[in-house]
């Protein structure tokens, strides 16, 4: 349900009624500075009271999504245009990491900045099952209990991301360092093509049709492939390579599939 506007209203009677107003409020002036306490009265019809920010502000984010202002997200500009009612969605299993992973992370990044210095690290890491699609607000229930329906099913498993890689997104307008999935790449298409099903319910774009499982380190905006791939490439996949313990570190265990909608999450775990 969208909020309606809050707005200010001024009188519009006849001159005589507004002269009739000001005698009123003249009196009632006098009468305060003779030291005689009026009754509570309700403001007169032609003022305008401020509207509280509280008041202005309580509505903001419930079906609109977040202000299209790139500079306030690191440049990124979105794949489609906001629209009010619609919340950009995605469905994906989120990578909780370790401490040792982070470790690992601290070394890589430090040695690709070397090649594109503005490449900033992810804020949270995840393995993708959708592209990012719209929902209407009063879709976004149906089609998460949809979710819950087709992977309810599904057992818990055990994947290897340590495989790095280069990728944009399809606008190219995005760079992103990756690990991609070397072991439990069944698994991930299982789920992908239970999701896909929800997609084509309620008409919306289904997964890639050859998809490269992975998880994003970091990322910058433009296409930077060339500066980071041959030689950086190598560089990083050595390290990867040689740091201690690196299978245990990137064998994760996938416990849940997650849905974001606009600012909302919803979690679905496998059994």
């Amino acid at each position: 349900m969208s909020a309606a506007p809050l707005v200010g209203y001024s009188s519009s009677g006849s001159e005589d009624e507004d002269e009739s107003k000001a005698e009123a409020e003249a009196g009632a002036q006098a009468r305060l500075g003779a030291g005689v306490c009026p009754r509570a009265q309700s403001p007169l019809p032609n003022q305008r009271l401020p509207v509280p920010d509280s008041v202005l502000h309580m509505f903001l984010g419930t079906e609109e999504g977040p202000e299209d202002d790139s500079a306030k997200h690191g440049g990124r500009v979105r794949t489609f245009p906001h629209e009010r009612g619609n919340w950009a969605t995605h469905v994906f299993v989120p990578y909780e990491t370790r401490e040792e992973f982070l470790d690992l992370l601290d070394t890589l990044l430090p040695l690709a900045q070397t090649h594109v210095p503005r490449l900033v690290r992810m804020e949270a890491f995840h393995l993708s099952l959708s592209q990012s699609v719209v929902l209407r607000h009063h879709w976004i229930l149906p089609f998460v209990r949809a979710l819950k329906d087709r992977v309810a099913s599904f057992q818990r498993f055990f994947f290897t991301a340590n495989r790095v890689k280069i990728y944009t997104n399809q606008e190219k307008t995005r760079t992103f360092v990756g690990l991609e999935v070397t072991s439990g790449h069944t698994q991930f298409l299982d789920l992908v093509s239970e999701v896909d099903r929800v997609m084509e319910e309620f008409d919306l774009t289904t997964f890639y049709q050859d998809p490269s499982f992975h998880v994003s380190l970091a990322w910058c905006v433009g296409d930077v492939r060339p500066q980071l791939e041959g030689q950086c490439l190598r560089e990083l996949q050595k390290i990867v390579d040689e740091f201690e313990d690196s299978e245990m570190v990137l064998r994760v265990h996938a416990e849940q599939v997650r849905c974001k909608s606009g600012h909302k999450f919803f979690s679905m775990p496998l059994k």
